[in-house]
């Protein structure tokens, strides 16, 4: 099946391709083993001190992440709906472009001899950067591709943001090693990708920046305030949501099982050099393999969605990570590590890919998108604050990140149950309406 409009499909593929560094170089691999070997230093092991406040390192780079994603979960449903009804997506998707890129920047800036609370304030504005931009070039998804494309086009925008962070990813690393080898300073070439991803990401963000299409007209005239309008957009489209049974229900499992996916994704290299003693380097190495393999991953699903339907993937793929979870409680090498990390690439880049391509099927036509996907992104940035919280919090009463691990399983399986739920409620609604059975599973 081709893609319509592929100059407009791959400008907005490049978004993800820009901002896919900051996930992969910030929140996965340099900056935590950056800020886990810095914070070291500079206090002498990983008990900190943050605004007199005593907790591990790991715990509160947990936290600083939870909080951040708390912010732009209140703000992101009213930036939607703001950005809907006075018609400036694009302006927005730019104002966090920068925010993030500029951020990202100031880590050069993080030594162990400067301040540890003003690098966690570039760490959270850097990932409201991050989230807030998302929202808004989510909302292109159903403007740019029809409902039977829409799989394939996610899938690309995923796959191309996995190809540009590896990249990014791979010239860092030889950054390290190039470093290493004249005997420069160790903590200069993670600082230097730092800058790096700031550049990168406002750089290649120019070509969706170019190629999106003017947002469209206002959906009609507001005289109240920002906020109020903002609140107005959020409650109508939860009203929509409550009356679509098969939406509602798909949301809930995708609240619960997003809570598993995404701090699995944040906290991975930091499982691995806290549990497993493992090399930076070879952890580096890992979530490079990870990436490569999460391209096949998006790939292989939205095919795969194409013939089974979404639903029935994303049960199969939530199955295929509470396997993930059990697995990584045992494991105790680093062997172990990597055929772990071949099986966190196939479902990761599948089941973001096809959770996005999924809501943008079900939600109904509408021109208020971006309130609709920054409802998406609240329920998914709620999920990833509990998930975080949790994680951290047993991690700091119990001392041991695995009994964490078996938390996130049963996020997992709570949202399997939605999820067949969904299934479920999708198929009543067929037999109500007298629709094909081929037609209901193609969702």
């Amino acid at each position: 099946m081709s893609i319509p409009n592929k100059k407009v499909v791959n400008g907005w593929a490049m978004y993800d391709w820009a901002n896919s560094v900051y996930n992969l170089v910030i929140t996965t691999t340099f900056f935590p083993l950056y800020f886990i070997s810095v914070t070291n230093a500079k206090f002498g092991g990983d008990v900190v001190d943050f605004f007199g406040w005593k907790l591990t390192n790991s715990v509160l780079y947990d936290y600083a992440l939870a909080f951040a994603y708390l912010l732009i979960a209140f703000t992101m449903p009213i930036l939607g709906s703001i950005a809907d009804t006075r018609g400036n997506k694009k302006n927005f998707l730019r104002f966090f472009t920068y925010l993030g890129g500029l951020s990202c920047m100031a880590f050069f800036l993080f030594t162990k001899d400067s301040s540890l609370e003003l690098a966690v304030l570039y760490f959270v504005l850097a990932t409201i950067g991050y989230c807030g931009g998302l929202v808004f070039y989510n909302s292109y998804l159903p403007e740019i591709a029809s409902i039977e494309h829409r799989d394939r086009v996610s899938a690309r925008g995923y796959s191309f943001g996995y190809m540009g962070s590896v990249l990014l990813q791979i010239l860092g690393f030889a950054l390290v090693l190039a470093f290493e080898a004249q005997g420069l300073p160790g903590d200069l070439a993670p600082r230097i990708t730092f800058l790096l991803v700031g550049v990168w990401w406002i750089g290649f963000a120019q070509i969706p920046f170019i190629r999106l299409p003017k947002s469209q007209p206002a959906v009609d005239l507001h005289k109240g305030s920002v906020f109020s309008v903002g609140f107005e957009e959020l409650k109508k489209v939860y009203a929509q949501v409550r009356r679509m049974p098969v939406l509602k229900h798909f949301l809930r499992g995708f609240f619960f099982y997003s809570m598993g996916v995404q701090t699995v994704m944040m906290v991975a290299t930091i499982f691995g050099l806290k549990e497993l003693k493992m090399e930076q380097s070879n952890l580096i190495a890992c979530v490079v393999i990870i990436q490569v393999v999460a391209i096949l991953g998006a790939w292989g699903m939205a095919r795969l969605s194409e013939k089974y339907g979404n639903f029935r993937i994303l049960i199969l793929t939530v199955l295929l990570w509470i396997g993930i979870c059990l697995c990584a409680y045992f494991i105790s090498t680093e062997k172990q590590f990597y055929l772990l990390a071949v099986g966190v690439g196939l479902v990761m880049g599948g089941i973001q890919s096809l959770s996005r391509s999924t809501y943008a099927k079900l939600i109904p036509e509408t021109r208020d998108t971006a309130s609709f996907f920054s409802y998406y992104d609240v329920t998914e940035k709620i999920s990833i604050v509990l998930g975080l919280f949790s994680f951290g919090y047993i991690e700091h009463m119990t001392g041991d990140m695995r009994s964490s691990v078996l938390v996130l399983t049963g996020f997992f399986a709570i949202g399997l149950i939605w999820l067949f739920s969904a299934l479920r409620k999708q198929r009543r609604l067929a037999v109500a309406e007298n629709k094909p059975a081929h037609v209901t599973e193609t969702i």
